[in-house]
């Protein structure tokens, strides 16, 4: 279904037929939900992603006259608004939403508070000179030294309540552990982190809450306290800077870049980064564990197997994130989705609800720690401006969640207890989250080895290969000569994902792990067929799986995931099969004769008894099927049957290598993307550093410059410069991690393009396709 396009405000309200309440400084004017919005409403302070709903589907750009702020909520808008950051200024990022009162403004002189532009709020070309001089602690393999620190005050704190039965996870755990965390990565010593830990609460108030005119005074004597206790342990650090902390080393890179690392700029960055360190981890593992204790399957999944972990982390983070919105000034007249927005507009970039967008994510409203493209969320925010610290504060949430559901698997939330949150625009996490537990069921009473096991998981983006579900082998059958039906169900009865034509899934055993089409019915909610060639002269996966599964086994699974998706609007199909290459044009050929669509099946093999599903294909499919045996002396006339295509057909394909390469030659003469084709096997991602060349990824979004050496994929030279790509195969085949070309030649490796793709040389696979000469430029 394609969505119409947003109708600015003026369009959009007559449409509704409901009345004007005001105009927006654009003239347009302001529906009544608009002008009844309030972030500061219990709604919004709940849950934001629902209190917005309405907006994502009937007003996605808004003014709110009560905020004075023009509101943005789809996801496309808020990561377009994130992706210009000349036209969308982020220097008010940080200005005190609530103006405080003179008063407040005296104390805070007093103290000789003066926060100046940091990372979060500054212009170009200023940030990014400080963010690349900054870059090099936020990097994985620096960021890896602290991993030990983090396990060990996680192991401490669980040991303090383990055997209680109960415990607050604000108290106990959560609020701690991040700021200590925050405090040791920056380099503070254990004397100084006393004077330091009461403050950071206060600078979130003062900048993006509500006080009370009365309030306002007591937030101020905390924030200058906090601005002066910061600048006693800057000067301290300063005297001896040779620490390994983030502070020492900005101290250290002033030196070499004193117009760039000022001293004014290095005393709001300690001060900054503190409370971005803190309390954005801290509320987001409140979240998380809110979320997925209330979600018991999910919780109990990840008892079960923590490889799930990093998926769930980052699908928390969608779900519920602890950075609800952003601010941002328009430097020039503009428009976000149609809506006119002149020049000096202040904009509230939401990110709750972005997440929360069904144009991007799939029943978005559900916790699914399965989700393939959970890791596309803005909570990070996106581009040059994406949150430096998103690495340790994914490697914090991760070693929670692995110590707690090792140690504490029987936990659950206590019954019937109100959450509160602290009232502001841009930050949520509980003040209090109680939970509960049996300790006499403490698993380490059975087994104390319980207490050191430790997994631990990369750093980054979490690695789709580890997102499998445990499913049971039900039924087995031989399909034909050779192939293996295989019918999977979950071992507990739940429904599994809906699929569609086209999709596969990967099957893991052990350490052998392949792709495979869904071939099955797609409304079997409860079963997913596939089938398997025992290949002699192949890797050994289908052997290893033919040979050792068996009724009652037990696999990983992961997906199903589909890049070879059917165009359900072409006038008719031709559908092409050799081998087993018949699974996925099954399935087509299932969903076209559902829809009543035009389709003819031609299928060719070594002879009738190695040719699987014929039985079905006969009885479902008769007058379409088309049979092409080398047995019998009949062979598939491809001059014949594709000589003359008639406008408007679709070609599918799946089968050997040497018939693909044959259709994707004749192509080139058909209209653009008449021919889809499925690969299941490449050798694209073998490299020789001897015959490869360096080249550089200049990421204009990011306005970074990557250097991709002779031995090394562009997907891992970005990884490893903290840039998120999501990917899957790493073979060229699946398509996972493309991304925008917008300069220079790719030399295309994956199996994913066609040759006309190819030759727009507007994208690329970063797992094998690399530069043809020693640039590219990509939309990152």
């Amino acid at each position: 279904m394609t969505d119409a396009p947003a109708q600015p405000q003026s369009d959009a309200a007559a449409a509704a037929g409901c009345p004007a309440s005001g105009s927006a400084p654009n003239g347009c004017p302001v529906s009544p939900r608009a002008a009844a919005f309030d972030p500061f409403d219990r709604p919004y302070q709940l849950d934001p992603a629902e209190a917005l709903r309405w907006s994502r589907e009937e007003e996605p750009v808004f003014y709110s006259p009560k905020l004075g702020y023009w509101v943005v909520s789809r996801y496309d808008d808020v990561k377009a608004v994130f992706r210009d950051n000349i036209t969308f200024s982020p220097s008010i990022a940080l200005e005190k939403i609530t103006p405080a009162p003179k008063e407040a403004e005296e104390i805070l002189k007093g103290y000789g508070y003066k926060l100046n532009r940091t990372l979060v709020n500054e212009d170009e070309p200023d940030h990014m000179e400080r963010r690349r001089a900054l870059l090099e602690s936020f990097t994985p393999e620096n960021l890896a030294r602290h991993e030990p620190m983090i396990r060990d005050l996680t192991r401490r704190a669980v040991d303090r309540i383990i055997d209680r039965g109960e415990a607050d996870l604000v108290e106990d755990v959560f609020w701690e552990i991040p700021l200590v965390v925050g405090l040791h990565f920056l380099g503070v010593s254990e004397d100084d982190i006393e004077d330091l830990k009461q403050f950071s609460a206060a600078h979130t108030v003062n900048t993006w809450g509500r006080p009370a005119p009365e309030e306002q005074l007591a937030v101020a004597e905390s924030v200058g306290r906090f601005w002066q206790a910061a600048g006693r342990i800057l000067d301290k650090m300063r005297a001896d800077p040779s620490g390994d902390g983030w502070m020492q080393f900005t101290i250290r890179q002033q030196k070499k870049y004193p117009d760039v690392i000022t001293d004014s700029y290095l005393h709001s960055m300690m001060m900054a980064i503190l409370v971005a360190a803190h309390e954005t981890t801290s509320y987001a593992s409140l979240n998380a564990f809110n979320a997925l204790l209330r979600n018991r399957d999910a919780w109990e999944e990840l008892c079960r197997n923590p490889a799930l972990i990093p998926n769930a982390a980052e699908e928390c983070l969608r779900y519920a994130g602890s950075v609800v919105a952003w601010r941002r000034r328009a430097t020039s007249d503009t428009d976000i989705g149609g809506v006119p927005i002149p020049e000096g507009a202040k904009l509230l970039i939401v990110q709750a609800s972005a997440n929360h967008d069904p144009r991007h994510f799939e029943n978005p409203d559900e916790l699914d720690i399965y989700r393939a493209n959970t890791a596309d969320h803005l909570t990070f925010g996106y581009g040059s401006h994406q949150c430096l610290g998103k690495n340790i504060g994914r490697m914090e949430m991760r070693i929670f969640l692995e110590e707690f559901t090792r140690r504490l698997p029987h936990m659950e939330l206590v019954p019937d207890q109100a959450l509160r949150y602290l009232p502001n625009t841009s930050f949520r996490g509980p003040q209090r989250l109680r939970v509960r537990w049996t300790p006499e069921d403490n698993p380490e009473r059975r087994d104390p080895a319980l207490r050191g096991a430790t997994r631990g998981f990369p750093i980054g983006p979490p690695e789709q290969a580890a997102v499998a579900r445990r499913l049971r082998v039900a039924e087995i059958r031989d399909e034909a000569d050779g192939v293996r039906a295989y019918v999977l169900e979950d071992p507990r009865g739940r429904a599994l994902p809906k699929w569609s034509a086209g999709s596969h899934i990967d099957l893991a055993d052990g350490a052998v792990s392949r792709m495979y089409s869904l071939c099955g019915a797609p409304d079997d909610a409860g079963r997913l067929e596939i089938a398997i060639l025992r290949e002699a002269q192949g890797r050994g996966g289908s052997a290893h799986f033919h040979d050792t599964l068996a009724p009652g086994s037990e696999v990983r699974v992961a997906g199903p995931k589909n890049h070879f998706h059917l165009d359900e609007t072409a006038a008719r199909y031709l559908l092409i099969a050799g081998g087993i290459g018949i699974t996925p044009i099954l399935a087509m050929a299932d969903r076209l004769k559902a829809l009543g669509k035009p389709y003819a099946i031609h299928y060719g093999g070594r002879a009738r008894p190695s040719m699987a599903y014929l039985d079905r294909l006969a009885r479902d499919h008769g007058d379409a099927l088309h049979l092409y045996p080398r047995a019998e002396g009949r062979r598939m006339d491809l001059d014949a049957l594709l000589g003359d295509l008639p406008p408007g057909v679709q070609v599918y394909a799946c089968g050997p290598e040497r018939l693909l390469e044959d259709l994707e030659a004749r192509a080139t003469a058909w209209p653009e993307n008449t021919l889809h084709v499925e690969h299941f096997t490449s050798d694209a991602a073998t490299l020789d550093p001897e015959k490869e060349h360096a080249f550089d990824l200049v990421l204009k979004d990011s306005d970074l410059t990557v250097r991709v050496g002779p031995g090394e994929t562009a997907l891992d030279a970005l990884r490893a410069a903290g840039i998120d790509v999501p990917s899957d195969c790493c073979e060229g085949l699946c398509g996972t991690c493309e991304v925008a070309v917008l300069d220079g030649a790719v030399d295309h490796r994956d199996k994913v393009l066609s040759r006309a793709e190819r030759a727009a040389g507007d994208r690329m696979m970063t797992c094998c396709s690399r530069a043809a000469g020693g640039r590219l430029v990509l939309g990152l």
